[in-house]
């Protein structure tokens, strides 16, 4: 029985990626080490986070902020990306809608990614139930991709911020072998480090966590289960839809 490998990302393809999440530390659980092999060849990576995660401690809500906003900008630099953008939504609270498609769409047209990372909206994941703001804005990026290619919608950014319409080609959301995942990206040797070492930066964010285990414990363990379905020695594993290919339709013959 010969077993299939998952096909790599064209990322020789990719010249701007923008990821969307909701928290500080949201991208450096695994997939900020496929944005190290990204800036390390050179293509652009943007972060765009809906909060600064000020609920995520037991310090006061401005301390938090302050620190893990901090945090982040290290882990950024830790993989290579130079363009963070931290927007003030309430963190634990977030709700799907159009302030968070307005923000986001802003700045899909700002940046002009050609590539999208958004999170996942599905309620149950293998890890448990997914924390609200997550769902939230994982589904509220999901539209506003298609959002920021309209110029009638959210048309105040085009008329009054002079921002142009722009349309991404692909979608892509973190998956996990033998979970769906379509295509990987090979971290395998320097970027696995990279990607360590930015999860690493959120330590004192991590000290308040209890009992969560060292970074270099359990990612590569990760890495190494989806390296598996690529054929390397890790990887990390995306859902990646190609929003430019066209529709692909069924072509069964139909039966009287």
């Amino acid at each position: 029985m010969t077993t299939m490998t998952l096909p790599a990302l064209p990322e020789e393809s990719f010249q701007r990626v923008l990821c969307v999440v909701a928290h500080p530390d949201d991208m450096e659980y695994g997939t900020s080490a496929a944005v190290a092999r990204w800036t390390a060849r050179g293509i652009e990576v943007g972060y765009l986070l809906l909060t600064r995660g000020e609920a995520g401690m037991p310090n006061p809500p401005e301390e938090t902020a302050r620190l893990r906003s901090a945090e982040q900008q290290a882990a950024c630099a830790a993989v290579g990306v130079k363009h963070l953008t931290i927007l003030e939504h309430p963190d634990g609270v977030l709700v799907y809608g159009l302030d968070l498609r307005r923000d986001i769409c802003r700045e899909i047209r700002r940046f002009k990614p050609d590539v999208v990372l958004g999170s996942g909206y599905e309620v149950d994941t293998p890890f448990g139930f997914d924390q609200a703001d997550h769902r939230a804005v994982g589904l509220s990026t999901l539209d506003a991709i298609r959002d920021a290619g309209n110029r009638w919608v959210f048309p105040e950014q085009v008329d009054d911020e002079g921002l142009e319409p722009h349309s991404p080609r692909w979608y892509i959301v973190p998956g996990l072998a033998g979970g769906g995942a379509t295509h990987g990206v090979d971290v395998t040797g320097e970027p696995l480090r990279r990607g360590v070492a930015s999860l690493e930066a959120h330590a004192e964010y991590l000290a308040a966590l209890p009992n969560h285990p060292a970074p270099a414990d359990f990612i590569p363990m990760f890495a190494a289960m989806s390296g598996k379905e690529m054929g390397v020695e890790h990887a990390v594993l995306f859902r990646a839809r190609d929003l430019q290919a066209p529709p692909e339709f069924p072509t069964g013959t139909a039966e009287d």
